[in-house]
């Protein structure tokens, strides 16, 4: 699968930073996959536990991503690790590829219930397991490849920086909390000033109310299907008590907003997987890449950034729109600024690459006065009959009053239809402005009687030289302190002990948490773990009794350690 992916995604690929796993990181995976087992079995759809046999997903440890890749591909997907939150254009593309972007950090064990930032325990333990689901499967790809058209807006990209900024924070248990606050008040600005919401912000509503967070079934008695709710231990439990309103899916989800630092109030239910299709397509309809016209131009205009219009002759112009000139609610004239291409099928044209287009492409847009058809359509005959003769001074004028005057050097057509006229000793004139002048040389007018469809992105990313910058703040590579590589030391005793079945060395480990880590929870629990079979042995009493007093003392242990007997199968 991965060979299928374009260069430009690629660049936000990174190494899995495997060695770079704590043993309490596995403990902390191995307890949170185990709850999901015990848990999910009640509460997910039913694909979701013949997801992770298919997938392949270990209980025991972090996955290798070769691992998760080998048995991947048997159900047509793959994966890749990237370094935390990537651009959502990007990350729709991935999706459109098959391919499920895993961020490779794991959460700290305070946010072992929930945390704000995407993870690998949020990737291959919630995402994964349910692509095993060929409904899904497919919704999901189909998502990707309509998401990546979307628009968004140049405040959209600042809201994404500050998103990932506060993620990166979060992330990190060393962060200084003066700096978080900072961040999410950041971010409650941004969100103040937003302004009109953007095809992508909307679609990433739907995305988030479905992918991440959705319910399938009945209202009144759903499933968890969502990957942000899988794979958090916490939510997945808080989304089904009654407290949480459970809507039913419609595309009015798209003007629901969300907080990922929050749990969510309300969740949307979908009845099943085709309808979550279905109410995608119903949003695409009213997408530019669907509708066009001005308002399509006008979403490029706004994005500031790399977009493609297409003619109802079929060619395709990508750059950056600048510029709309319209009359009575339709295009008149187009203008870009800056490297622009001309392409045909999602392929540049010869001699339409950016280095010709450097400073920019404008042209006209409608119907041709006196010409009976779609200038696309017409033949050479009909050309002839409005003066349009190779080689000879023409003039000639658009329905919208818009004219044009100079010498026709060539005609270019593409599955018969006519896409460009160039011109030598050209001037294209409206309401008196000059739009194109002679001693700017040759022009190469877009033929074409409407807009049809516009999107984000270039047509052919390849010739247009399209890349994803890696972001510039990378997620953090923590520098634990000797108390805490101590602790990580102890826990991979544990696991050690437990794998080798040896009992002995576990009185001198718990020795050393109750006098250097007496805060710890997890590493006593999986020593308690070992030594279940040995109720009568003081050190078992000994540490049940001290996960006792804790999950009494710290309410915010209270459930993590009551489940943790059930998931290890303590009394």
């Amino acid at each position: 699968m991965l060979e299928k992916v374009p260069k430009h995604l690629m660049s936000l690929v990174i190494d899995q930073p495997y060695h770079n796993y704590t043993a309490q990181d596995h403990a902390l995976w191995r307890y949170v996959m185990r709850q999901n087992v015990r848990y999910l079995s009640k509460v997910a759809h039913e694909s979701y536990l013949d997801g992770l046999k298919r997938t392949g997903i270990s209980l025991e440890r972090i996955p290798e991503m070769y691992g998760m890749n080998r048995i991947l591909r048997e159900i047509g997907w793959a994966a890749v690790a990237v370094d935390g939150f990537i651009p959502p254009s990007a990350f729709m593309e991935f999706q459109a590829y098959n391919v499920l972007v895993i961020a490779a950090d794991i959460r700290p064990i305070n946010q072992i219930g929930y945390t704000s930032a995407p993870d690998i325990i949020h990737e291959a333990a919630g995402h994964a397991p349910i692509i095993a689901n060929s409904s899904y499967a497919a919704y999901l790809k189909r998502f990707g490849e309509i998401g990546a058209k979307a628009f968004s807006s140049a405040s959209d990209y600042k809201m994404y920086e500050a998103i990932r900024h506060l993620s990166i924070l979060k992330a990190d248990p060393y962060s200084v909390r003066g700096l978080i606050l900072e961040a999410e008040k950041g971010i409650d600005v941004l969100e103040k000033n937003i302004g009109e919401p953007s095809e992508l912000s909307q679609i990433r509503n739907l995305h988030w109310w479905t992918v991440e967070y959705g319910l399938i079934g009945n209202p009144d008695h759903p499933k968890i299907y969502g990957a942000g709710l899988l794979s958090s231990i916490a939510e997945s439990y808080y989304c089904m008590q009654p407290k949480v309103k459970k809507i039913p899916y419609t595309i009015d989800a798209v003007n629901y907003s969300f907080d990922i630092t929050e749990p969510q109030p309300r969740l949307f239910v979908t009845p099943d997987f085709d309808t979550l299709t279905n109410v995608l397509e119903e949003y695409a309809n009213t997408m530019a890449f669907r509708t066009g016209g001005l308002q399509g131009i006008r979403k490029a205009i706004r994005s500031e950034a790399t977009a493609t219009c297409i003619y109802s002759s079929g060619l395709q112009v990508s750059g950056t729109f600048f510029e709309v000139l319209d009359r009575k609610g339709e295009p008149v004239f187009i203008k870009t600024i800056g490297p622009t291409n001309l392409n045909f099928c999602g392929k540049e044209l010869p001699g339409q690459d950016k280095s010709y287009h450097q400073h920019g492409f404008s042209s006209p847009v409608g119907m041709i006065r006196k010409l009976p058809v779609p200038p696309e359509d017409a033949t050479d005959d009909q050309l002839k009959e409005l003066g349009l003769i190779d080689h000879e001074r023409v003039e000639f004028e658009f329905v919208s009053g818009l004219k044009v005057s100079g010498v026709l050097k060539e005609k270019i057509r593409k599955h018969g239809k006519l896409i460009i006229l160039r011109f030598a000793e050209c001037e294209v004139s409206y309401q008196g402005k000059i739009l194109y002048q002679p001693s700017w040389g040759l022009y190469d007018m877009a033929v074409g009687s409407r807009i049809v469809s516009c999107y984000s992105g270039p047509a052919d990313p390849v010739a247009f030289g399209l890349n994803f910058t890696p972001p510039t703040e990378k997620t953090h590579k923590l520098q634990h302190t000797e108390k805490a590589t101590h602790l990580f030391t102890l826990y991979q005793k544990v696991r050690d002990a437990r794998e080798n079945m040896d009992t002995q060395t576990l009185p001198e480990i718990w020795k050393e948490i109750r006098t250097h880590h007496p805060d710890d929870w997890l590493c006593a629990l999986e020593i308690l773990e070992i030594l279940n079979s040995r109720k009568k042995d003081p050190l078992y009493k000994e540490i049940k009794h001290f996960l006792d007093c804790r999950k009494s003392e710290n309410d915010s242990l209270r459930k993590l350690i009551e489940d943790g007997y059930l998931v290890y199968e303590i009394d």
